[in-house]
């Protein structure tokens, strides 16, 4: 039987790397696995040596890449004609979380199925990016007006019923996830100047209905902490006091004292950054910038590889969706920007979101190594 060329190329690449066997990158592995390594480190250290802690975090990361590895497997065309069901059983569960969800810490954001509690808002990170490149890719680039007016309906559908949990951070997170892929598909600077005088001038009336008060109270201390520096303004001042005095070099491993003798709110999770920049000081700050930054260049060069638009605009959403998980964090421990609670990826402590992240970097993984194998639609 005869073999074509792209066919004879996929089994010659498989035979030389074991890894493509099973669908996965050797260099996002790799800097995934150093960036995993060096968050347990910084968990063990911020949570005072709590070895049951690390041993959780562990287990969960071993869940998560395993996960990872899955979503791996699944060709991008299964995934391409299964996208609308699964976006549109995520928005059911959506409405289901604001009709009977489970309340926790003053939010309505989980539903529980008995066996598993979980966060609709949290797949919903996968689904919408999903869900607009279907969209995008069912016609050549740039898309027309209609789809256009679509795909912001669907991110203003989205970003509106998790608000309703509330859950702030996540809606401009997912919201944004969204404009990525608005974004790549070839938005013309005029819809873009548009989108931005709209979002602009809709922010009085998003403060004065749609936002609560510790959320206002939020932004008032991000414009001026020091106005209550025992108060609301407090644990932001702490944590740059943790990133400031880490110098050049750190204190060392397991030396943060803001962490240690409780000055930094949540240090294993969202003020992680903190944690790390006390300890290991500006290098390890720049090591750490500079996984991340391999990470999404990877990412980025993957989405330049895809064979088709809709395998294009997801890896390219994914990937920067990650850089905003980063830059929102760091920029909010240190003092640039609102609190909005958003964890560190692959460094803060935590489950659900870790998970969300690992089936990103699966589908990135599957429309790399996958691509041989798929007929070119555009």
């Amino acid at each position: 039987m005869k073999i074509d060329l792209p066919e004879k190329e996929t089994v010659y690449r498989q035979n030389r790397h074991g890894l493509e066997a099973f669908h996965l990158d050797l260099w996002l592995i790799l800097l995934l696995l150093a960036l995993s390594a060096l968050g347990s480190v910084v968990v063990y250290s911020a949570s005072g040596g709590d070895t049951e802690m690390l041993m959780r975090h562990i287990i969960r990361l071993g869940i998560a890449f395993g996960i990872m590895v899955l979503f791996a497997q699944i060709p991008p065309n299964q995934l391409r004609i299964h996208t609308p069901w699964v976006f549109a059983v995520v928005i059911v569960m959506l409405i289901a979380v604001f009709l009977f969800g489970d309340m926790g810490k003053g939010a309505q954001r989980w539903l529980d199925l008995g066996v598993i509690r979980f966060q609709p808002s949290e797949i919903m990170k996968v689904a919408l990016p999903l869900m607009l490149a279907w969209l995008f890719a069912q016609n050549s680039l740039p898309p027309p007006a209609k789809h256009l007016i679509l795909g912001l309906g669907l991110i203003a559908l989205t970003a509106g019923l998790i608000i309703l949990q509330p859950d702030l951070g996540t809606a401009i997170l997912i919201a944004a996830s969204g404009l990525f892929v608005i974004f790549f598909a070839g938005l013309s600077w005029r819809w873009i100047f548009s989108t931005v005088v709209i979002v602009i001038g809709s922010l009085p009336v998003i403060w004065h209905f749609y936002m609560y008060d510790y959320q206002k109270q939020r932004v008032l201390t991000f414009l001026n902490p020091e106005s209550d520096p025992l108060g609301s303004g407090y644990h932001i001042i702490q944590s740059k006091i943790a990133i400031g005095s880490g110098g050049l070099e750190g204190k060392g491993f397991m030396g943060s004292s803001q962490a240690h003798l409780d000055f930094l709110p949540e240090s294993t999770t969202d003020f992680i950054f903190s944690v790390m920049a006390e300890e290991f000081g500006l290098i390890g700050v720049a090591v750490l910038l500079t996984l991340y930054l391999l990470v999404i260049a990877r990412g980025l060069y993957i989405a330049a590889q895809a064979q088709d638009n809709f395998a294009r605009l997801t890896s390219a959403s994914l990937v920067m969706t990650l850089f905003i998980y980063v830059f929102v964090n760091i920029g909010m421990v240190s003092g640039l920007l609102p609190v909005v609670g958003l964890p560190l990826p692959l460094m803060s402590y935590g489950g659900s979101s870790m998970v969300t992240l690992m089936v990103s970097f699966g589908l990135l993984m599957s429309f790399h190594t996958h691509k041989r194998l798929l007929s070119p639609n555009h």
